[in-house]
């Protein structure tokens, strides 16, 4: 056997490896980053349940040119929010499906760069000095995004994007 059918055969070998791993992996996934902001819980609800105001706290809002749709109710359940904007936040659709003073929830879709629906959860659980706000994103992860999850750390990459926007959160609402 020639060493470029062994080299070929050890290539083969690992990318059958990688796509059986991949295939093995959760066929869910959830990123999930709370803070705890010092603020009541009735100063940061409307922050999260009025989509209006996520343009001065979302770290999603990177285009200054983006293209952005409110429609339904004006802020809580039935409120929707698209978008379509560059390379870097690509377009969407955010859409309020339940909201009670404890909890958001919300319908992720996906258009570009990538077709994906998820669910977005916000809960406020007060504090003794505040409130731990909870934001999470769950949602089915298929072959693809499996195999994409081995070579990029979403939780890690979206984790720093939900981090950045409880901060901001965090400011307006502390300084209100």
């Amino acid at each position: 056997m020639s060493i470029i059918a062994i080299v070929a055969i050890i290539v083969a070998v690992a990318i059958i490896a990688v796509l059986a791993y991949a295939a093995s992996r959760p066929d869910t996934f959830r990123v999930q980053r709370t803070a705890s902001i010092k603020a009541a819980p009735e100063r940061i609800f409307p922050l999260i349940d009025d989509l209006h105001a996520h343009t001065i706290w979302s770290p999603f809002e990177k285009d200054p040119d983006m293209k952005r749709t409110h429609s339904g109710a004006p802020r809580g359940k039935g409120a929707v929010y698209e978008w379509n904007g560059n390379s870097q936040v690509g377009s969407g659709r955010l859409a309020i499906t339940d909201s009670t003073p404890s909890k958001i929830t919300m319908a992720l879709d996906m258009f570009k760069p990538f077709k994906a629906s998820n669910t977005v959860e916000f809960s406020l659980q007060p504090n003794q000095g505040g409130t731990n706000v909870t934001w999470q994103m769950h949602g089915r992860q298929p072959f693809m995004a499996k195999l994409m999850s081995m070579f990029i750390d979403c939780d890690k990459m979206v984790g720093k994007q939900f981090e950045e926007g409880l901060g901001k959160m965090k400011a307006l609402a502390e300084k209100a």
